[in-house]
């Protein structure tokens, strides 16, 4: 499967106790639906080579998640899997919502303020807890870390893959 159809879901931070459990850290607002997908995609970097994992058992845990999978049985193994990435085929997701995005389409866009200037081109995002945040990177050199709320993205287009702000070059 080319990697290009593959979209982001999360992270693997670390082992969770010693039978292969994994703690993950999730990129998006309702990672439990996952465990409805048997079979997730875990790769070493962003850009690395995806490999398929089947999906054991996916659960909230106190004040986080955690993950099992079939080929995972020790805490050795779960721990060679700390900073792994987590994703699934575009196809395996259901689309999002109106005013919704997943990340991966959101990186790349370029965005451009309101007089018209084009502040950069969206580098990842940063998640805050209160609010993502947009990394864009200017070309000036110029990294600018806009917070992706209503009062500065103004519009979202998917086709001109383009985001309108309400923020200045020189902020």
């Amino acid at each position: 499967m080319p990697d290009a159809d593959i979209v982001v879901l999360g992270r693997i931070v670390g082992p969770y106790g010693v039978k292969g459990w994994v703690r993950v850290h999730p990129f998006g607002d309702d990672p439990l639906s996952w465990k409805e997908m048997p079979v997730w995609w875990l790769a070493p970097s962003e850009d690395g080579v995806w490999q398929e994992q089947e999906l054991k058992s996916f659960k909230a845990h106190g004040d986080g998640l955690v993950a099992a999978f079939e080929a995972v049985t020790d805490r050795s193994a779960a721990e060679a899997l700390k900073g792994w990435w987590i994703g699934a085929p575009r196809a395996a997701l259901p689309p999002p919502a109106e005013d919704e995005f997943y990340w991966a389409d959101l990186i790349g866009m370029q965005v451009v303020n309101t007089a018209d200037e084009l502040l950069g081109t969206v580098q990842g995002l940063i998640e805050t807890g209160s609010n993502d945040v947009l990394r864009v990177a200017g070309t000036d050199g110029e990294e600018r870390l806009l917070p992706f709320v209503d009062a500065v993205v103004l519009q979202v287009d998917g086709v001109e893959r383009r985001i309108r702000v309400e923020w200045g070059l020189d902020w």
